[in-house]
């Protein structure tokens, strides 16, 4: 993948990286523990980049980013994505992931029914441990089947995935919480009949 230009900028959970070549964003790195293994992940994806402020469109998605990982409401589908070098069944689980709004999840089953074969949750598992797009192609909103997490290849592995599903609000269980109200607990409230006789 060829990649013109690359740059790091601060986000609420550390500072990221980006890369980009005339076709779209080429690359997005989630922050490591220091910003030179940050800077190192970004250019062994990306070798050809160079350091260089990044032109308006690339602006706006980090400016999404930025958004998205304050809590704030982030449509990143729209981001345009270089996927040169990637195949063509990656490119079909990515696009698919892009679909997810903040706040939902699907699982690794689920898009994989959704491109035909429910049997290649697997393969599409390991699609998205290779994602070079996290946070646009949002592979932290994807989850294993009966409730699990999943893995999470970004450095914090599950923790970094569970805070960014916190930061959009997603709930990660059909269980209810205090602020579902007395019916999802099953507590039928009913009116008490007074007896006035």
């Amino acid at each position: 993948m060829t990649a013109f230009g690359f740059t790091l900028f601060d986000t609420g959970i550390g500072r990221c990286g980006i890369a980009w070549s005339d076709r779209g964003i080429a690359a997005v790195q989630l922050p490591e523990a220091y910003e030179l293994k940050t800077r190192a992940r970004l250019l062994k994806r990306c070798p050809d980049a160079r350091d260089a402020p990044p032109p308006a469109v690339v602006q706006c998605a980090i400016d999404g980013i930025v958004a998205l990982l304050r809590g704030e409401a982030s449509d990143l589908s729209v981001v345009a994505l270089d996927m040169d070098g990637v195949e063509p069944f990656a490119r079909r689980v990515y696009e698919l992931a892009r679909t997810i709004a903040p706040g939902a999840t699907l699982t690794y089953g689920d898009i994989a029914a959704r491109l035909g074969d429910r049997g290649l949750a697997r393969d599409v598992g390991q699609a998205l441990g290779r994602n070079p797009f996290p946070l646009i192609v949002p592979c932290h909103r994807v989850l294993a089947a009966g409730g699990k997490v999943g893995g999470f290849s970004a450095n914090g592995g599950v923790a970094t995935k569970l805070r960014l599903l916190s930061i959009e609000g997603a709930r990660m269980t059909d269980a209810p919480t205090l602020f579902d109200g007395d019916r999802a607990f099953g507590l039928a409230i009913k009116p008490t009949r007074r007896n006035t006789g």
